[in-house]
């Protein structure tokens, strides 16, 4: 089944409210003009760390975004780019 066409906007917003439901901790920075550019969209905390990235297609993750997903990763920790076709992973990985 396809997913339906929903902005990064909506996605986040079903993503953060799965997230609390499932007692994560959210961070999402609001207003980013002035942070490091390409730093993930949220950070969850439960009893783990994840930082994760995410994208509606056509989107892409920019050159900086990357960067900051490889060196996360690099340095040992939980970061991920989720797509709303991943819908049923994201489930997993919260609950």
């Amino acid at each position: 089944m396809k997913t339906p066409r929903i902005t990064e906007r909506e996605f986040q917003a079903q993503v953060v409210q799965l997230a609390r439901l499932c007692g994560w901790l959210v961070y999402h920075t609001h207003d980013s003009r002035r942070s490091a550019a390409g730093f993930p969209d949220l950070v969850l905390v439960r009893e783990t760390v994840l930082f994760v990235e995410l994208k509606v297609p056509p989107n892409r993750l920019s050159p900086d975004q990357t960067a900051w997903v490889e060196r996360l990763r690099g340095a040992g920790q939980a970061a991920c780019v989720w797509t709303p076709d991943q819908w049923g992973e994201i489930e997993l990985t919260l609950r």
